[in-house]
């Protein structure tokens, strides 16, 4: 098994490619480019790459001085930089970046609506793996929303059916209705510093 380092702009396209729910990185990768080969360049024709153009203006501003002959030691130089800050300074970026993974055609892939809840809330967190921990300040009446464990959401309430965000290390309850999970993305977006206009768009998305 080897190793490479991917920026986190190529982590969230790969993300956005899932399938099911638990396909690894590398399960992915292998679809694409073995199994499925041709549907790399489908997606990049049509529109839907890697946006490397709105990443360069970010990798400016954390690299003052840029090797230009080693464009790829550049951004690996820079992933360090914090994410917080990074959404913090230009929301409207990562709304961008956002919008590109959670798509009606992305939400297509799942049969479930927990599903395709659990993947708009994993690409939230691949945009922000930093500071996602905020969202376990979300909480009902009697009990916990978010979590970093199953045990701590089975606690704080009965009937909870609390279900893994993949790839993310959290836990989020699921016992609910459609209109309680929109307000519950609604409120992630709004706590990470989306504008009204990104929550507008994936509230509509996933409720279609």
């Amino acid at each position: 098994m080897k190793t490479i380092e991917i920026d986190d702009e190529l982590y969230a396209f790969i993300a956005s490619q899932t399938k099911h729910i638990g396909e690894s990185a590398c399960e992915i990768l292998r679809r694409l480019l073995i199994d499925e080969p041709g549907i790399v360049t489908t997606v990049v024709t049509s529109g839907a790459s890697i946006p490397a153009a709105s990443a360069a203006p970010a990798q400016a501003e954390t690299t003052p001085e840029p090797a230009a002959e080693t464009p790829v030691k550049t951004t690996a130089k820079a992933k360090p930089s914090p994410v917080p800050a990074a959404t913090a300074t230009a929301p409207s970026v990562s709304g961008d970046d956002l919008l590109q993974c959670v798509n009606k055609d992305a939400l297509s892939q799942f049969d479930k609506r927990v599903d395709q809840f659990l993947f708009i809330l994993q690409q939230i967190y691949l945009q922000h793996p930093g500071d996602f921990a905020k969202v376990e300040s979300i909480v009902g009446k009697n009990r916990k929303y978010f979590a970093s464990s199953k045990e701590e959401l089975l606690k704080s309430g009965s009937s909870t059916n609390p279900k893994a965000i993949p790839q993310s290390g959290f836990w989020v309850v699921t016992n609910n209705n459609t209109a309680k999970k929109l307000a519950m993305l609604s409120q992630v977006l709004q706590i990470l510093g989306y504008d009204d206009k990104v929550v507008k768009s994936v509230s509509e998305t996933f409720d279609s």
